[in-house]
């Protein structure tokens, strides 16, 4: 008898999917967007929700349950992560002071995601209102050529680095999720 959770997925039309395509918010019947811009925003905002969708139905103890030792990765701790990076990307594209970061040192994110379901609350919150100010700042600045921040950073730059981190974190939000209770899919 294995303590590992049994490989599994809710959707019944292809079984490496997470939910069957019907059932998938990320999917739509509407052409794809025009233009670079809005395809990096839509991009982006299927990497999001992605990430939520590895997190729905867990309980706090579930999202903050590490991977394998030593990692102090969790889901928790990769949606606290995300909330700090969203805030980290707005001091790359200011001339301004840097903002403070949210959980203190370095891997204080990932650290301090324990199973508290007022930890888990504060996390979605806190990722949400830094996704929305981020978003607002770089709505300023529609020109993907143009250079912002101190380091003179094109803002096509910032859209690609974004959408590669949310990426790279949503494959490990696959590998946690599966350990987590066996759920697989795209």
């Amino acid at each position: 008898m294995s303590d590992q959770p049994a490989r599994w997925s809710q959707a019944t039309v292809y079984a490496d999917m997470w939910v069957d395509p019907d059932d998938d918010p990320r999917d739509s019947d509407s052409a794809s967007p025009d233009g670079e811009l809005a395809t990096l925003q839509d991009f982006l905002a299927g990497y999001r929700m992605t990430l939520r969708m590895k997190c729905e139905g867990l309980d706090a103890e579930q999202l903050a349950r590490r991977s394998v030792p030593p990692s102090t990765m969790s889901l928790l701790g990769l949606v606290r992560h995300l909330a700090e990076v969203e805030r980290d990307w707005r001091n790359w594209i200011s001339d301004a002071d840097p903002l403070p970061k949210l959980y203190g040192e370095r891997d204080a994110d990932f650290d301090g995601a324990v199973a508290d379901q007022a930890v888990v609350d504060a996390a979605y919150s806190e990722l949400e209102r830094e996704q929305a100010a981020t978003d607002a700042a770089l709505a300023e600045h529609p020109d993907l050529g143009e250079r912002l921040g101190k380091d003179g950073t094109a803002v096509r730059e910032l859209m690609v680095h974004r959408i590669e981190e949310y990426a790279r974190h949503c494959g490990h939000a696959d590998l946690l999720r599966e350990c987590v209770d066996g759920r697989v899919g795209q």
